[in-house]
C-alpha cells in the first residue's frame, strides 16, 4: 500500500469514528446553575472588578471528602493526596489541609506551601528534583515521603540523608511507559528488585512504597492494566522484599464525570477537516469524551487490587492522588466586555493568560452573560485583551445580548488555569476568595474576601 493510500484510509477512519456530542440537557443544566447564582457573582465583579478568579474552597472539600468515601467503599482505608500541581492557590491548599488531607507536590516551592498550610502528610513526586529540594523534603522529614525518581536521586538523597543525620521514607515511582515521553518518570518496572537492592545498602532512607500515576484517565483502564503488571511484578520479589511495601500510590489523572469537553478543533475529525479543507465547523457544535464516575473508578481499581496486588503485600495502605477531580469545579473566571467591534466580535478585558495558553481553541467551556441571561447559546468570538489573535475565549455566548460593560462568567475553571497562569503582556488577574460560609444568598456574600495572590 502506498503512503498516500494510507493516508487516506487513515483519514477515512478518522471520519467514520465521529467524537460524542455534548447534549443540549448537560449543557443547560450548568448554564441554569451559574445562572441561579448571578447576583451572586455580579455582585462580586462590581465590588472587586475584572479580570477575576472567583475561588469557592468549600467546593474543593467537597469534592473530596465526596471521592474519599466513595473510594473507600471498594478501597477501605484509602488515603487521599491533592495534587498541588492542578491548582496550587493557598485557599484551595489550606482548606483540605486543614481537614486532613495529605498533599502532593512537585517542586520546593510547592512543599514549602505545604508546610506552610499545615500538612501533616505530604507526598514529594516528580522527576529533577535537586538538591535544595531534597534538604527541604529533609528538614520536614517527620511528615514528607520522596518518591524516588531514579537511581541517581536514591544516590543523592542518601547522601544528603547522610550529611544532615535525618531518616526519610521515600517510594519508588514506576514508569508506565517503556517508550515514547512518558519514560521520563520513575524506573522500569523490570529494574524494581535492583532499586530495592542498592536502596539496603542505605541506612537514612527508608525504602517503604511504590507509586505509580496513568494520567488523563476517562475511564479506569489504563490504571487497571498496569496493576495487573505490578502484580506479576511483585509475585517474582522475595516475601522480604515484598514485606518492606508499606504503601501503594495508585496515582491520580482522574478525570470529572462531566468528561471532556471540546470543540470540533479538538477531536480527530475536526482538525481533519480544518488542517485538510480549512473548514471550520458550528460554533455551537461541542462534542464530549464521557468519564467514568467515582463509583465506577473505585469498584474497577479496587477489584484490580483485590486480584493482583493483595495477594502479594496485603494489608497494604493505598494512596491516591486526585488533582483535577477535586479543583475543576472551584473557581471560575469573570471578565468584563470592553469593545463590541463587529455584531459577531468582542473584546473583553481578560486575556488568556489568566490560564497561560491557548486552551479554548479546542475545549469548549460555556461562557455565559450574567448581564443579559438566557439559556440560548449565540455565535460569537470572544476575544481576550492581548495582543496577539490566538487570545480567545470561546465562539458563543450564552445570553440574548452581547456589549460592552457586560460581565461574563466562564464556570468551573479551577484546573490547570492558575497553575499556568503568567504575566505575559498583562498582568494574572486578581483573585476573589469565598469565605466557606457564603451561600447562594447575596446577604452572605459580604463573608468574602479579596486576595492578591
Amino acid at each position: 500500500m502506498s503512503i498516500e493510500n494510507g493516508l487516506l484510509n487513515k483519514a477515512g477512519e478518522i471520519l467514520s469514528k465521529q467524537t460524542p456530542l455534548l447534549t443540549r440537557d448537560c449543557l443547560d443544566e450548568l448554564v441554569r446553575t451559574v445562572l441561579t447564582r448571578r447576583e451572586l457573582f455580579l455582585d462580586i465583579v462590581s465590588r472587586h472588578g475584572s479580570p477575576l478568579y472567583i475561588v469557592e474552597p468549600h467546593v474543593i472539600l467537597d469534592r473530596a471528602q465526596t471521592f474519599s468515601d466513595i473510594f473507600r467503599q471498594e478501597i477501605p482505608g484509602l488515603e487521599l493526596f491533592y495534587a498541588v500541581k492542578s491548582n496550587h492557590h493557598p485557599a484551595l491548599v489550606s482548606i483540605l489541609a486543614r481537614n486532613g488531607f495529605g498533599l502532593d507536590v512537585s517542586s520546593g516551592p510547592e512543599l514549602e506551601l505545604a508546610v506552610e498550610s499545615g500538612a501533616e502528610k505530604i507526598i514529594f513526586s516528580g522527576p529533577g528534583k535537586i538538591d535544595p529540594e531534597l534538604h527541604q523534603a529533609l528538614a520536614h522529614s517527620d511528615r514528607v515521603t520522596v518518591l524516588l525518581d531514579s537511581f541517581g536521586e536514591l544516590e543523592r538523597l542518601d547522601r544528603l540523608a547522610t550529611e544532615a543525620g535525618v531518616t526519610i521514607r521515600a517510594g519508588i515511582r514506576l514508569t508506565t511507559s517503556d517508550d515514547g515521553l512518558w519514560r521520563k518518570f520513575g524506573i522500569l518496572l523490570h529494574s524494581l528488585p535492583e532499586l530495592f537492592a542498592t536502596a539496603e545498602k542505605s541506612s537514612r532512607v527508608s525504602l517503604e512504597g511504590i507509586q505509580f500515576h496513568t494520567s488523563w484517565n476517562l475511564n479506569p483502564d489504563a490504571q487497571s492494566r498496569f496493576i495487573e503488571k505490578l502484580g506479576e511484578a511483585l509475585k517474582e520479589l522475595s516475601p522480604r522484599r515484598r514485606g518492606q511495601i508499606n504503601f501503594l500510590d495508585i496515582g491520580g489523572g482522574y478525570w470529572p464525570p462531566a468528561g471532556e469537553w471540546l470543540l470540533s478543533a479538538g477531536t480527530p475529525e475536526g482538525r481533519l477537516r480544518q488542517d485538510i479543507l480549512n473548514c471550520v465547523d458550528s460554533p455551537l457544535s461541542h462534542h464530549c469524551l464521557p468519564a467514568a464516575t467515582p463509583e465506577t473508578f473505585a469498584r474497577v481499581l479496587g477489584d484490580a487490587l483485590k486480584k493482583y496486588i493483595y495477594p502479594h503485600i496485603e494489608p497494604a495502605r493505598i494512596f491516591a492522588e486526585p488533582g483535577r477531580w477535586l479543583c475543576n469545579d472551584a473557581m471560575h473566571i469573570a471578565l468584563t466586555v470592553v469593545d463590541k467591534k463587529q455584531r459577531d466580535m468582542v473584546v473583553t478585558d481578560g486575556g488568556n493568560n489568566i490560564i497561560g495558553w491557548e486552551r479554548f481553541e479546542t475545549d469548549y467551556a460555556p461562557v455565559v452573560n450574567l448581564s443579559s441571561p438566557g439559556l440560548d447559546e449565540h455565535p460569537c468570538h470572544i476575544f481576550g485583551s492581548l495582543c496577539t489573535p490566538h487570545d480567545i475565549w470561546g465562539y458563543a455566548y450564552h445570553g440574548t445580548d452581547i456589549g460592552p460593560g457586560h460581565v461574563l462568567l466562564i464556570p468551573n475553571q479551577g484546573a490547570y488555569t492558575w497553575s499556568l497562569r503568567q504575566e505575559f503582556i498583562k498582568p494574572p488577574a486578581r483573585a476573589f476568595v469565598m469565605d466557606s460560609t457564603i451561600t447562594n444568598s447575596l446577604s452572605n456574600i459580604t463573608t468574602g474576601r479579596k486576595a492578591n495572590l
